[in-house]
């Protein structure tokens, strides 16, 4: 074991799946298909052993975080106030984060059915394509410089005051944040936040957004399987785009699919891997539980930090 997992604990997937008393899954596979990113692959097998585990130890955190703050509120002889339950979600671009979001979302809002569920993936905090046009860094597209950290931390803030807020919108499809639209995030008893990006310290701030979570998971896997997931993804993505000319993802339709993989791999080398090792990686020991999947995308090993 490196050095870097010290703090953890390595828990088998047959040990983890024996930590919770066996449940029906509280969705059907239709759901679960209608929930998974188009190329990735979960089963509702994966939903006992490990999202129904993840989903009790996530319980037992929020317990113990009403408990605490009942306690500070006794201590400082002032009622608490009810605030989210922020979950943060991190790991590289195609690990499948959006995916273990949008189960975690579905199972939350079945264990407990009086509680609200929010879900906010920080693309909307990118700065859209004409600011990365003016500071050149159009090609660094969700690199850490690229996103406006400031806001997401204000958007977090407020949240965890109990505030509603409204953020901006971002579309795959046109590649861009899109004019005039926003998406009203509820303070709800819980919101999942999900990016390459929310374990980072925003530049020159004093604060980490990990300040704001109260748990958080990285979701893990083999650079080359990742890789691999990546340009399956991203050939997938040009059949969906074959009969929509404004789709970003249409001018590869009219190019050799030799040129086009070449230029996925590029892509992957130059900008995913790059900010996969040098910005995204480095901040995985923040998280609470580490989730590593291996080459079927089937989750075989977790790191519950101890």
């Amino acid at each position: 074991m490196t050095n870097e997992f010290i703090h953890y604990e390595k828990i088998s997937r047959g040990t983890w799946q024996s930590l919770h008393r066996k449940t029906t899954p509280p969705l059907t596979e239709e759901e679960l298909d209608s929930i998974k990113s188009f190329n990735d692959q979960i089963s509702l097998q994966d939903v006992t052993d490990i999202y129904l585990p993840l989903a009790h130890l996530i319980q037992i955190y929020k317990r113990s975080k009403e408990d605490l703050a009942f306690s500070k509120g006794i201590f400082l002889q002032r009622e608490s106030k009810n605030q989210p339950f922020i979950i943060g979600i991190s790991g590289s671009v195609a690990v499948g984060k959006s995916t273990t979001s949008r189960l975690l979302q579905i199972l939350l809002s079945r264990i407990f059915p009086e509680a609200s569920v929010e879900l906010v993936t920080t693309d909307g905090f990118l700065y859209p394509n004409s600011i990365l046009n003016e500071r050149n860094i159009l090609n660094r597209k969700g690199f850490p410089e690229s996103y406006d950290m400031e806001s997401l931390l204000d958007f977090l803030d407020q949240l965890k005051n109990g505030q509603d807020v409204d953020i901006p919108v971002y579309s795959h499809e046109i590649y861009d944040i899109v004019p005039d639209k926003t998406q009203r995030v509820q303070a709800a008893d819980f919101v999942i936040v999900e990016g390459i990006n929310v374990f980072q310290t925003p530049h020159n701030s004093r604060l980490y957004i990990t300040d704001f979570f109260d748990f958080s998971i990285y979701v893990d896997a083999a650079v080359e399987d990742i890789e691999s997931w990546y340009l399956d993804r991203f050939l997938k993505l040009l059949s969906f785009a074959q009969d929509d000319p404004n789709n970003y993802y249409y001018r590869f339709t009219q190019q050799p699919i030799s040129e086009v993989k070449d230029f996925a791999h590029q892509v992957w080398t130059s900008i995913n891997l790059t900010n996969l090792q040098n910005y995204i990686e480095p901040t995985r020991n923040r998280a609470e539980v580490i989730l590593h999947k291996s080459k079927n995308h089937e989750i075989d090993e977790i790191y519950l930090k101890k």
